[in-house]
């Protein structure tokens, strides 16, 4: 089924891609996911590593992984279980550098390091809003475009105006801007920014190397060098997550300074409190 007015290749690419967002953003899911990044291990090794996790809630997690694919349930005898990666997870991996990179560009800087694996949750918890990728998507292949059209495109046999909540929360999350009222809609620096991830998402969601996101047909950029995928974290536990404020608007963007070694962990050097324009990327 169509959830585009887009040709049925494109709504498809989304389709697969909001699908993609769906399986990996659910809370703690990544956390799972990347305390799997070694060898197969029992259940008792993952709580180990994700101790945060109260009695009862790991196993429903594991079986939602497996059941979309990401993870391998290998039964060697009746009291002997492991869990591993498939194939498709261990291609996702080399995506979650990609999202780090751009909310260490976009996303506000806070008032104390953020681990990686935070800056991964927050900008998932952008990305998986309703509609949003679709949106999205038509912004960046039209450039820019009425509320009236992006309704009529992105959200075909709904009422026009049910496209105003999802663009108000684009804008205030500061991905797409409008210079007021009447005006149309255009993707934010910080949208446009989102190239990489997207293609990346494409490519992974149609099953093909990550070198090909930089051919996307939207999201693509032909003459830039793919982006190193590389990564390896050899972490042996998780810590448990920090408590985080709400979340918060946009300040002025700094080069990245993230580094592949550790996505659970990595600190950055204290951020200074930077004046806040209106709108931006909010976590």
């Amino acid at each position: 089924m169509a959830i585009t007015a887009l040709p049925p290749d494109t709504d498809a690419d989304i389709a697969r891609v909001t699908e993609a967002l769906a399986m990996i953003t659910p809370r703690w899911n990544v956390r799972i996911m990347l305390a799997l990044s070694g060898p197969p291990l029992r259940y008792s090794e993952i709580a180990a590593k994700v101790s945060w996790l109260q009695s009862g809630q790991l196993h429903p997690k594991l079986r939602a992984l497996c059941d979309a694919g990401l993870v391998q349930r290998t039964e060697h005898t009746s009291r002997h279980v492991t869990y591993g990666h498939t194939d498709r997870a261990t291609a996702l991996l080399p995506v979650l550098p990609l999202i780090v990179t751009w909310a260490e560009t976009h996303l506000e800087k806070t008032d104390r390091p953020l681990p990686a694996i935070e800056q991964i949750e927050d900008s998932l918890t952008l990305l998986t809003r309703r509609h949003a990728a679709a949106i999205l998507w038509v912004l960046k292949s039209r450039g820019e475009a009425s509320g009236r059209t992006l309704a009529r495109v992105a959200m075909p046999g709904s009422d026009w105006t049910n496209v105003y909540p999802p663009l108000r929360q684009l804008v205030a999350d500061g991905l797409v801007d409008t210079d007021g009222l009447g005006q149309p809609y255009r993707l934010s620096d910080a949208g446009g920014g989102l190239a990489p991830v997207f293609g990346a998402l494409s490519a992974w969601s149609a099953g093909q190397p990550l070198s090909q996101a930089v051919r996307h047909p939207v999201w693509g950029r032909p003459d830039a060098a793919p982006a190193p995928t590389t990564w390896v974290s050899n972490q042996s536990l998780l810590p448990a997550p920090a408590a985080r404020p709400a979340p918060v608007r946009v300040g002025h963007t700094s080069p990245p300074t993230w580094q592949h070694r550790d996505l659970f962990s990595h600190a950055t050097p204290a951020r200074p409190k930077t004046a806040l324009p209106a709108g931006g990327p909010r976590r």
